[in-house]
């Protein structure tokens, strides 16, 4: 029998001890932290917040993976009045209606984008420079970038067409993330995999493949490699508790300025006391920006989209996400460039930032099942399908 260690018990990581104990290997996870789940944990107690708006894509590659598995659980849906409530800031007002400039972007008939060149160049020859900048900025809802439209172009279209397409792919489990990740761990459970909490793992074990399901921070003091590093975002993340009012926006996309606001009890009322809203905002901030800088952006959305916010919040809280949203590829670079899988004598890493395709979290998955695939000998087509 083989035997596997999974060092981070987050999404990468269950992903990884759950395709490998059910290939018949022996695993043990190790987790630093008391709880699993990593950055896909879900805060306890009355407002149960995530780290960031968590959102399953049902065009995925993790999607039929769980479902078949039957881990991901009752879904939220969102109530029809409450879709209509979508706005986006454009030119400082807000409207209904995106710009028919960025429309043009999402015709099926425009080509795909380059991989070397900047999006907002790209997007600007098809629809001028207010449509690119529009485009860019909406797509900052997958990217959490200050500056998308400096990104490489292929990679903010794809992202770009998934976040707008209709019917929409967003998927949310009730109850936060936290649910979907009690489930693959009882899963992984039953499976025979032995989970240890409160386990910081400061040497690797030689005896076994260990995949290392971390943030690749934590990957490049592991393993004492300054080469794990790949860009990725820094980002406000300021959540609210509103009292409830009739007619408060479900969804507010800034055009002028990547940043996004979602009131998350919209789908899903379990997330807040009877009478309350949640409320979360996502706004990037560039490297010399405080996080002032982005709480001041994010009051001005919620001055316009949640009249009175100020005299309703019931609760507060913000942080700052600087590194912990994914990759970024910068023009000339694809997901093909970030620090591989393999890293050689058994080692393998899995994450949201290493060499693997998707979108935010279907890049750990691709890139857990492509590192047990490695342990193992096995194709990672068989674990995808199993």
């Amino acid at each position: 029998m083989h035997r596997i260690t999974v060092v981070g018990g987050g999404f990468a990581g269950l992903t990884a001890a759950i395709s490998a104990a059910e290939a018949g290997a022996k695993v043990t996870v190790h987790e630093a932290h008391h709880t699993l789940g990593g950055r896909a944990r879900t805060a306890e107690g009355p407002y149960r917040t995530n780290e960031g708006p968590h959102a399953l894509y049902n065009g995925g590659p993790h999607w039929s993976w769980l479902r078949r598995r039957g881990l991901i659980g009752p879904l939220a849906p969102v109530p029809a009045p409450d879709m209509a409530r979508f706005r986006l800031r454009h030119r400082g007002t807000l409207r209904r209606t995106p710009p028919l400039a960025l429309l043009r972007l999402l015709r099926r008939s425009t080509d795909r984008a380059p991989v070397d060149t900047d999006f907002h160049s790209w997007a600007a020859g098809i629809a001028g420079e207010d449509g690119a900048r529009a485009a860019a900025h909406y797509a900052a809802v997958a990217l959490f970038h200050h500056d998308p439209g400096s990104l490489s172009a292929a990679f903010v279209q794809e992202r770009l067409r998934r976040a707008t397409r209709l019917p929409p792919e967003a998927h949310y489990p009730r109850g936060g993330w936290g649910g979907l990740i009690d489930r693959m761990a009882a899963h992984a459970w039953n499976l025979g995999v032995r989970m240890e909490t409160l386990s910081r793992v400061d040497t690797l074990p030689t005896d076994t493949p260990v995949v290392v399901a971390t943030s690749l921070a934590s990957a490049r003091r592991l393993l004492g490699d300054p080469s794990l590093t790949w860009p990725s975002g820094r980002t406000v993340l300021v959540d609210l508790a509103l009292r409830t009012r009739r007619g408060d926006a479900f969804v507010v996309s800034d055009l002028d300025a990547p940043g996004w606001l979602e009131r998350f009890t919209a789908q899903d009322r379990t997330l807040a006391p009877a009478g309350e809203q949640l409320v979360q905002g996502q706004i990037p901030i560039a490297p010399h920006e405080s996080g002032a800088d982005g709480t001041a952006r994010a009051e001005e959305l919620l001055d316009l989209a949640f009249p009175g916010w100020r005299e309703r919040v019931t609760w507060r809280r913000q942080a700052i996400a600087n590194g912990r949203t994914g990759a970024v590829d910068p023009p000339g670079t694809s997901w093909r460039d970030r620090p591989a899988v393999d890293r050689g004598d058994g080692v393998l890493l899995a994450g949201d930032q290493v060499a693997a395709p998707g979108v935010l979290s279907e890049v750990s998955f691709n890139s857990a099942l492509t590192a047990v695939s490695l342990a193992l000998g096995r194709n990672p087509l068989d674990l995808k399908h199993a």
